[in-house]
């Protein structure tokens, strides 16, 4: 609409200077009503008591003022191609309660007799271990290891990490720290290296609605080919000569591609490789999705079982590969084009649950098969070099003896309990890897 009244429009121009202005003026009657106005003051009143009505009860429905945990299922298989080429599934994932990732690692690194699977496995165990001690409800923290964003987690495991190879790197972490006017609101901070991607999915009409897809993060692609994303490596001469690791930490600093979105129970989280997100579009996962995480027939808030979870990532997976079989002699459609590509999918499904004292017992008992399993790595009952022990458990197990040795300083209090999270990769390089990583699940 035009800020110029009739008036001023019929009013005679003082020179040819003042004509030119009234004709130009004059045009703007000619433009249709712009979408931003000026809203007078009662009716600005309005809009905000209805804003603050439609925050209300969404907070009232979705937002409890608790901690929250991710209920998650991981699944990745090699595509049937590349298992006839030989190739290893360089894939890896993470499902633990307060940490999900996907890494995708270069196959090709084979030819220069390396192993593709170690660098992506290592990095994400260690920002496993990191999570557990930095990102836990309820635990004490030091202030040593106060949890300061993915950046900062993600370099620590690279500099603590020892493997060569090359990967993609894809994190979510949630954090329960985050206050908004002195109420906890959990927030997931999510970084990305690479073309792996993150779908977050939320029921926006209430608890008995379809999932709607309300984030997207995008991939990170070279010239935008889709065979070479931004990575982070570490190789040797076999392969570059001048490689210096300042160069993965500066790919991490500079890189990668951080975004912090609210979390709320019930939300839904897809991370996949992309295998994954090459192959499917984003109305298709969302399809499946819908089709298997059906809406609860009450409104109260239900997580999902596990095994129904575990069913949407395998279908994921499923529908990815089977873009790149003809049917009939005809290729289905992809966002990368006809036929998709031919590649490992690996991908993470999550739901946002409601973290209770169940869920911290149980990861308190897997952090203690941990210990047992790392003291069993390191040949004993007790590493004699628990600085030096490049084994991943150990080095928290040292972490923790020394925060323990500081508590003790500070007040003789006993030890907290230390936590881990979901299980190790499965090692049998069949390239299927379902029941790998199950995060957290009490239903």
């Amino acid at each position: 609409s035009s800020c110029f009244s009739k008036e001023s429009l019929s009013s005679p121009p003082a020179s040819v200077e003042g004509l030119t202005v009234v004709r130009e003026m004059a045009s703007f009657q000619d433009i249709k009503r712009s979408p931003t106005f000026m809203v007078q003051s009662a009716q600005q009143r309005g809009i905000l008591d209805e804003f603050q009505r439609r925050e209300q009860h969404f907070t009232e429905e979705y937002q409890k003022n608790k901690p929250l945990c991710f209920s998650a299922r991981a699944y990745q298989q090699t595509h049937p191609a590349k298992v006839r080429m030989g190739y290893k599934d360089a894939d890896a994932t993470l499902t633990s309660p307060m940490l999900l990732g996907v890494c995708d690692g270069v196959s090709q690194l084979e030819e220069f007799n390396m192993d593709p699977s170690l660098l992506p496995n290592e990095i994400l165990r260690i920002c496993e271990e990191l999570a557990m001690l930095q990102l836990m409800p309820d635990v004490p923290i030091a202030p040593q290891d106060q949890y300061r964003g993915p950046i900062s987690l993600l370099k620590e495991a690279y500099q603590t990490s020892e493997s060569f190879g090359s990967t993609t790197v894809l994190l979510a972490a949630l954090d329960n720290g985050t206050r908004i006017h002195g109420k906890l609101h959990p927030m997931i901070a999510v970084l990305s290296i690479g073309d792996c991607e993150l779908l977050m999915l939320r029921r926006t009409n209430g608890r008995q609605s379809d999932l709607e897809a309300v984030f997207h993060t995008e991939m990170q692609r070279i010239d935008y080919n889709v065979q070479t994303p931004l990575q982070l490596a570490r190789v040797d001469d076999r392969i570059d000569e001048d490689f210096d690791e300042s160069i993965a930490l500066e790919v991490i600093e500079k890189g990668s591609a951080v975004h912090c979105v609210s979390a709320y129970e019930g939300d839904v989280l897809i991370l996949g490789s992309d295998g994954v997100f090459d192959n499917l579009f984003l109305d298709e996962i969302v399809e499946i999705c819908n089709e298997i995480l059906v809406p609860p027939p009450t409104p109260e808030f239900k997580p999902a079982p596990p095994a129904v979870l575990s069913q949407v990532a395998q279908r994921i997976v499923k529908d990815s590969h089977a873009k790149s079989d003809a049917k009939q002699g005809q290729f289905l459609d992809t966002p990368i084009g006809k036929g998709g590509k031919v590649d490992d999918t690996s991908v993470v499904v999550a739901e946002i649950v409601e973290w209770t004292e169940a869920h911290k017992e149980i990861w308190s008992q897997v952090r203690n098969r941990r210990r047992w399993q790392g003291m069993m790595a390191c040949e004993g009952a007790q590493c004699n070099n628990p600085e030096a022990c490049s084994t991943a458990a150990c080095q928290a197990d040292e972490k923790a003896r020394q925060k323990a040795k500081a508590k003790e300083k500070a007040n003789s209090g006993p030890e907290e309990s230390e936590y881990s999270d979901s299980e190790d990769d499965d090692g049998d390089g069949d390239g299927d890897n379902s029941n790998a990583n199950e995060g957290c699940s009490i239903s």
